[in-house]
């Protein structure tokens, strides 16, 4: 039986937060390498999972080994931290969430796959007790 994040979160009071690690590939090469289209993401996924941010978004390209050439993303948030890297080399994206505020990790999956234009994608949940 498959319940809601926000379900499972309220019917498990010793659940503290909620880490999600989604994991994007074949992600649209322009998309990935723009820092203002990762940027305003950010801005849409905090205004579709109501979280607040807190200061602005960093993002930063680095990497001398093109295995992790790319763009590094942090975004603050009141009730934690968003992070992503955009790999150059695999197109891939590799995004976390992680919030004390209850938050839906598949819509947060979903919506982030279709906004890099990624083909498939891994998601993975942890609940901080």
């Amino acid at each position: 039986m498959n319940i809601s994040t926000a379900e499972k979160y309220e019917t498990a009071p010793e659940v503290w937060g909620i880490a999600s690690a989604i994991d994007i590939y074949e992600c649209d090469p322009e998309k990935i390498r723009n820092a203002d289209l990762i940027k305003r993401f950010v801005v849409e996924l905090c205004d579709l999972i109501e979280m607040k941010r807190f200061g602005e978004t960093q993002v930063v390209h680095f990497g001398e080994d093109e295995k992790v050439a790319g763009f590094s993303m942090i975004q603050l948030i009141e009730t934690s931290l968003i992070s992503a890297h955009f790999a150059n080399l695999t197109n891939a994206t590799y995004l976390d969430v992680f919030s004390c505020k209850p938050y839906d990790p598949e819509t947060v999956r979903k919506f982030s796959q279709e906004y890099f234009g990624g083909a498939e994608s891994r998601l993975n949940v942890t609940y901080r007790i």
